[in-house]
């Protein structure tokens, strides 16, 4: 994949957690709040891998 690829899926990951987040804590649903936190952090994770595909290429 490529930098905007990864990009792309860590932003998409990184707004799902939030709204899994923001509905488990409106529910009381302490298992939804963290899956939205794991989800959060594997988006910023991709994001991060973006960036370095950026600044190293596509060889990561």
């Amino acid at each position: 994949m490529g930098e905007l690829t990864d990009k792309a899926k860590g932003l998409g990951n990184e707004i799902a957690g939030n709204v899994k987040q923001a509905a488990g804590k409106a529910s009381d649903n302490q298992r939804l709040e963290g899956e939205g936190i794991a989800q959060e952090r594997k988006g910023e994770g991709q994001n991060l891998k973006g960036k370095l595909k950026g600044v190293f290429g596509d060889k990561i």
